[in-house]
């Protein structure tokens, strides 16, 4: 009988240390306002620096993952690969920005002003536009997915987030009227994707050659693994120090806002899952392909959320949540992908 497959122990309380921190977060808000105002002021091109940095140190480590040798063996099983870019580009930005504009104008008309309500649906746009590139290694190791594979759709979904992400965050913000600053746009994707991007496969390279792929894995990645979550953490407490006064005014806003997120990561996990099935893709492949559909690259989409409309923005706080409500719902896909095994 195998052994029952465990996520890590940071993984595992995510959400609890992620509401520790919402709450350390609003609690320095209310009493150190001043202080805060002055980390929130130091900024360079609208990019602030202190969250810069801590956003760096969550996406290298990441970027240390990706193989882009593993590329080479995409033609040998093709379907998987097809079904999560079909997935993650041409399905999921567009039904989160439909689920947002429906509630944010629509359903939530009571509660959240017509001028803020564009910068909602720009929150989750930019989630919906960024497949997972991390946590889904996680997702697809409990679901007893084909790691080889897995690197494969990540390693793909990466270099496409480098043409893609610009002009469809542009095209769905466009059609929700919200003015987009392409030069900052494009700056935040330099500076949070291609820049880690190439340092981490520049790292992955020199080392694996150096002490050996077992040594990198096994020894290297693990004390990384700490430093990305620390400082998404931290990055946690910046923004709702920043955001603390938009929370006690209007607690239930962080509820408002997870629930259309909620029902994108069921719908599109839904829509891969049984895709897969129709494909008769191996659950091996099926599995990661609807995890990557299902998760966010959330720490690209808070950096890109902050550069774009401030710390304080309505589409700030959207990114965040997403955050929050994540990792309990990615568990309960885990656990339905295990039962639904084929």
């Amino acid at each position: 009988m195998g052994t029952k497959k465990q996520i890590g122990f940071f993984e595992k309380y995510l959400t609890l240390w992620v509401a520790l921190c919402i709450g350390a977060g609003i609690v320095i808000g209310n009493f150190a306002g001043d202080s805060v105002a002055i980390l929130s002021k130091m900024e360079v091109f609208r990019v602030n620096i202190p969250v810069a940095i801590l956003v760096w140190l969550m996406i290298y480590p990441m970027m240390l993952q990706v193989d882009f040798s593993s590329i080479k063996n995409m033609g040998k099983r093709p379907k998987g690969l097809i079904l999560t870019l079909i997935i993650n580009w041409l399905i999921k930005p567009f039904t989160m920005a439909f689920f947002a504009w429906i509630f944010f104008t629509k359903l939530y008309a009571a509660f959240i002003a017509p001028e803020l309500a564009g910068e909602y649906i720009a929150g989750a746009v930019l989630l919906g536009a960024a497949p997972c590139t991390a946590m889904v290694f996680v997702w697809s190791y409990l679901t007893d997915g084909d790691p080889n594979y897995t690197l494969v759709q990540v390693s793909v979904n990466d270099l496409i987030i480098l043409v893609a992400f610009v002009p469809i965050v542009g095209l769905l913000l466009g059609i929700t009227d919200v003015k987009v600053p392409y030069n900052t746009l494009v700056s935040s994707v330099l500076i949070f994707v291609v820049i880690p991007l190439m340092a981490g496969y520049i790292t992955h390279k020199t080392l694996v050659r150096k002490k050996g792929e077992e040594w990198f894995k096994n020894t290297l990645l693990p004390k990384f693994k700490p430093v990305s979550i620390l400082a998404l953490l931290l990055t946690l407490v910046l923004l709702f120090a920043f955001q603390g006064n938009t929370i006690t005014e209007n607690p239930l806003i962080i509820i408002l806002v997870a629930v259309p997120l909620i029902i994108q990561t069921y719908f599109i996990f839904f829509v891969a899952w049984f895709g897969g099935r129709k494909l008769k893709l191996p659950h091996a492949i099926c599995s990661p392909a609807a995890m990557i559909g299902a998760s966010n690259f959330f720490e690209l989409a808070v950096a890109v959320a902050i550069a774009l409309f401030g710390l304080q923005s309505p589409a700030a706080l959207v990114t965040v949540v997403g955050v929050l409500v994540e990792v309990p719902v990615m568990l309960s896909l885990v656990k339905l992908a295990n039962n639904w095994k084929y």
